[in-house]
């Protein structure tokens, strides 16, 4: 089968000098095979945020009184360009325009920003394009404006509809806000995305199903579900606040899935619930280990070559992050994924997917071969954890609720 890249002279004109060594170097032999690239992603990360909540671990930072948007969305087309050569000719399956609060630029820089993409990257018809929103910079019709722009799908960071838990959670909308904006992504977009948290401070039961009940009751075509966990560097990590028992927040998540399944909601991820047709494309591609190139402040990107598998990193404060992207030099860090971590990398992400993944998939997106995760198959199947066949891994509802336990048997695969 051949390796859907071009050769290096294939590349145009205008990437010379450093943009070909690259290539030529990611290029080179070594142990993997890869017969095939996976689909390709696009990540474009706006760092900035009317205020930092207090459980975040992002890279996200309080907005200045002017946003720096043309030159933040010149350095995106700097970080862009410079990464032209290792993604060239690839075709770009959907993208994420998360953060920070994306929705804190305006519609015309996000018009602007999906132009910009367009121009320099090929786009499948039917390219999924979601933006991150927060009540808290909702105002009438900007939400129909990003449609506009382009955006096709819509995430809006509600977390609760309860204004005690909201105070609690930092954020500065309120519940009165919430509703307004999820009202106003069902009549600005065909498909959206609802972000609700559970186990909050004092959250209890009854609490979390009042929630849930307000959060169906817009019949949203996507909700993710997080349950919330104290992060190190966090102000959380340095005072923490009094957290449901983990009875208690397992009886909320059983509680979730119930009300879910009778809204008609399919749980095909871990935190992710959805309607028919309304699957998270991007999120799935991460899941299925594809590519996705990821460009802003202290973006993360994960590419895949005939040979190898590598890494990428941006740099992660904004000022310096435009700096360095506007003289063509984003990336921080760029690491190729060693064969003895490939395994685990893969399983991490596939065992998320209640579908899991089919066997010829593993090999396809690693280089490896089967037996390199054979022993660790055998023991999870021991274990009850997953379910397979001749085509087919996927977890059992024991190890879906064990999930940790269930990725950690793959961090010594077998080589």
């Amino acid at each position: 089968m051949s390796f859907p890249i071009p050769v290096v002279s294939a590349a145009p004109p205008a990437e010379s000098g450093s943009a070909l060594k690259d290539i030529q170097h990611y290029m080179r032999g070594g142990t993997l095979q890869l017969a095939a690239l996976p689909p390709l992603s696009l990540y474009v990360h706006l760092p900035w945020c009317l205020k930092k909540c207090p459980y975040c671990d992002f890279n996200s930072h309080q907005s200045p009184a002017e946003l720096p948007e043309q030159r933040y969305l010149d350095a995106l087309m700097g970080d862009l360009e410079a990464s032209l050569p290792l993604v060239w000719g690839r075709t770009v399956h959907s993208i994420f325009i998360g953060g920070g609060t994306p929705s804190l630029f305006s519609p015309q820089a996000i018009d602007r920003l999906i132009g910009d993409i367009r121009a320099r990257l090929r786009l499948e018809p039917d390219c999924e394009i979601t933006l991150e929103a927060n009540p808290g910079t909702f105002e009438k019709d900007r939400f129909r404006a990003f449609r506009r722009a382009g955006v096709t799908r819509l995430s809006i960071g509600v977390q609760s509809f309860n204004d005690q838990h909201l105070k609690a959670l930092g954020r500065v909308h309120d519940r009165a806000q919430a509703i307004a904006a999820v009202e106003e992504a069902a009549q600005a977009f065909d498909t959206f995305n609802l972000d609700i948290m559970y186990a909050l401070p004092s959250q209890t039961l009854e609490g979390l199903e009042r929630d849930m009940q307000q959060a169906l009751a817009f019949a949203p075509p996507h909700i993710s579900i997080y349950h919330l966990t104290v992060e190190p560097n966090t102000f959380f990590a340095k005072h923490p606040p009094v957290l449901p028992e983990d009875d208690d927040a397992y009886a909320m998540l059983d509680r979730i899935s119930e009300m879910t399944a009778a809204a008609g909601m399919d749980r095909y991820e871990v935190s992710a619930y959805a309607r028919p047709g309304h699957r998270c494309a991007h999120n799935i591609n991460y899941w299925q280990f594809g590519d996705y190139l990821g460009i802003g402040a202290g973006a993360h990107s994960k590419l895949s070559f005939a040979h190898r598998v590598v890494r990428q990193v941006r740099f992660r404060d904004p000022k310096l992050y435009m700096d360095k992207a506007l003289a063509g030099t984003p990336v921080a860090q760029d690491t190729e994924v060693a064969r003895a971590e490939l395994p685990f990398e893969f399983m991490l992400n596939a065992l998320r997917l209640r579908e899991g993944f089919k066997l010829q998939d593993f090999s396809e997106k690693t280089g490896l071969p089967l037996s390199a995760i054979q022993s660790s198959l055998d023991e999870a199947e021991r274990k009850g954890l997953i379910e397979r066949d001749f085509v087919q891994i996927k977890p059992t509802e024991r190890g879906f609720d064990f999930l940790n336990d269930l990725q950690a048997l793959f961090l010594e695969p077998e080589q």
